[in-house]
């Protein structure tokens, strides 16, 4: 089954050449069954690219699903035009007005890491939204920046600055095969990293209800499941596409940015070669296997998305 978004919006048409099934308003009408409504909360500048990222991996499943965008109310992006904002976004504000319910919520991540979390513009409204997932969200998936605001907002488990960026791709073990999240993963899988900070094994193992299923010994916990909160917390990008992390380079390059060469991601870590990607396969598992999890959860009455 396909992903409903809009016809206009630019995904559509990235989805479509890429093979992704999609369906607009009026096809999903004559479809007499409930989609799975999952909201995509995005953090990030760059819109457009992000909404491909996520809506390519949630559309690749056997469900039908209806994409909800939103944005925190009162920040502003510079990278992505008005108008596709006005068309395509709702704030925050509106959704909490509404009442309205969803099966699941993906908040992502956003380049502010080197800031304190209450220094951040909209660091309250965002505890607002953490706390809204409880009653309005039956599972909620946090990524990178997003994973560990809201692991910190439930657990007070911290960040820490790095004292390099953590940039490239690294091998993550399999800690948990039995898990229906890590359903299909091998024993351990490469994922895509960017960041300057890191959240401590020590920390999350400390803090209770806490449980992490991938992890790295170079570049430390990964995903982490939280029960009590009904949420997954994942700190790397496993949704990038095959040229972010070239972007990335090529961007701090360009600015004379002190940047290290992503490690094992071009072919003998030459950034005159075309970039590979190894971590396709598992990008779908990890969010096939979210949104089956939700499916076979949720239930049909979004009254109670967590009863």
């Amino acid at each position: 089954m396909p992903i409903k978004i809009p016809s206009n919006l630019p995904a559509y048409d990235v989805l479509t050449r890429e093979g992704v099934m999609v369906m607009d308003e009026d096809q999903a009408a004559r479809q007499d069954i409930r989609p799975l409504r999952i909201a995509l909360l995005n953090l990030m500048p760059k819109k457009i690219q992000t909404e491909n990222q996520f809506a390519r991996l949630i559309g690749a499943t056997p469900l039908q699903i209806d994409l909800s965008l939103i944005r925190m109310t009162e920040h502003r992006t510079r990278n992505t035009a008005a108008e596709h904002m006005k068309s395509f976004y709702r704030p925050f504000s509106e959704v909490l007005k509404s009442g309205e319910k969803f099966d699941g919520l993906i908040i992502t991540g956003a380049p502010i890491e080197h800031l304190p979390f209450p220094d951040v513009t909209y660091w309250d409204e965002l505890r607002s939204v953490f706390d809204w997932t409880q009653t309005h969200v039956h599972s909620t998936f946090g990524v990178c920046w997003g994973g560990m605001a809201m692991i910190n907002h439930f657990h007070g488990v911290k960040k820490h600055m790095l004292d390099a960026k953590a940039f490239g791709c690294f091998r993550h073990v399999n800690k948990d095969p039995a898990s229906p999240y890590l359903r299909g993963f091998s024993d351990d899988c490469v994922i895509p990293v960017s960041r300057w900070t890191e959240m401590r094994a020590d920390e999350i193992d400390a803090a209770p209800g806490l449980h992490t299923l991938l992890a790295s010994d170079e570049v430390g916990p990964c995903l982490v499941q939280d029960d009590a909160h009904n949420a997954l917390y994942i700190f790397n990008h496993l949704e990038y596409d095959s040229g972010t992390l070239k972007q990335e380079y090529d961007r701090d390059v360009a600015a004379g940015t002190t940047i290290n060469v992503p490690c094992n991601y071009y072919p003998d870590d030459d950034p005159s070669q075309p970039p590979q990607n190894r971590w396709r396969s598992h990008a779908h598992l990890l969010y096939g296997n979210w949104v089956n999890e939700i499916y076979q959860s949720t239930p049909f009455d979004l009254h109670h998305p967590n009863g």
